[in-house]
């Protein structure tokens, strides 16, 4: 997919997440729906017209070309070491999330204990192992994959696995907040077929985090979404299971 359909995509996720038509855009910009539709399914117009949508979305073109992939590979997972790195660090590891989250470095300064010198050093460790592009004005671009993810049962992994018990000592009771525990048994293929499920969740939020980029910071709130799934039996009810030798036939 080229950058400029990409472009367009991230536009769509903008207006899927606020409900948002393309005959709204047209009122928006005055034109006929027909006109957005086609500017949309052609993924092409004027750049008068693209600002015209930005302008309808309130949104920054600047901040729609930073989620664009860029044609060298894009990182799809840091090495064993680069985790090593990046956790045994713990300014550097934030520095890493609040990219991940697409802050700037005045909002980072801004709201926790960083001076610029110092956000911009942790970038250029960022940059040097591959994870970001830093540019001039201390604008950055990261350089990983939408399917980016941590190794399982890596250092970072491992780091967030300790910080367990402070993640679940809460009520979650309040507005989108979830936790629910299911215990059951189904077979293999629908294992596979409600993990493909979950997947798209996943998707999902994360398509929502790109599309709500554009807000500002106080419209945006750190959240984290824990999915695990394995087969599994607490060690309390294995230990009522019979040897194996004595189960009946």
């Amino acid at each position: 997919m080229s950058n400029t359909a990409y472009l367009f995509e991230a536009i769509k996720t903008h207006l899927r997440s606020r409900s948002l038509t393309y005959a709204d855009v047209a009122s928006g910009l005055g034109v006929s729906e027909g006109t957005v539709k086609r500017i949309f399914s052609r993924k092409r117009c004027s750049t008068e017209q693209l600002d015209a949508v930005c302008e309808f979305l309130q949104l920054e073109l600047t901040d729609l070309v930073r989620t664009l992939p860029r044609s060298r590979r894009l990182l799809e997972q840091l090495s064993w070491e680069q985790e090593e790195q990046v956790t045994g660090d713990v300014k550097l590891l934030f520095v890493a999330i609040c990219a991940l989250h697409l802050l700037r470095v005045e909002e980072i300064i801004r709201d926790y204990q960083f001076t610029e010198a110092q956000c911009v050093r942790k970038l250029l460790a960022l940059e040097r192992i591959g994870f970001l592009e830093l540019h001039p004005g201390n604008r950055y671009r990261l350089l990983v994959a939408r399917t980016f993810r941590w190794i399982p049962d890596g250092p970072i992994s491992r780091l967030a696995k300790r910080e367990m018990p402070d993640f679940f000592d809460h009520s979650f009771d309040q507005p989108g907040e979830l936790l629910q525990v299911l215990n059951l048994r189904v077979s293999d293929a629908s294992r596979v077929s409600l993990l493909n499920r979950l997947r798209k969740v996943a998707e999902a939020y994360n398509e929502q985090h790109v599309a709500d980029s554009g807000l500002p910071p106080a419209e945006r709130h750190p959240v984290s979404v824990w999915l695990a799934v394995r087969a599994w039996e607490p060690r309390m009810f294995k230990a009522l299971r019979r040897p194996l030798a004595g189960r009946a036939a």
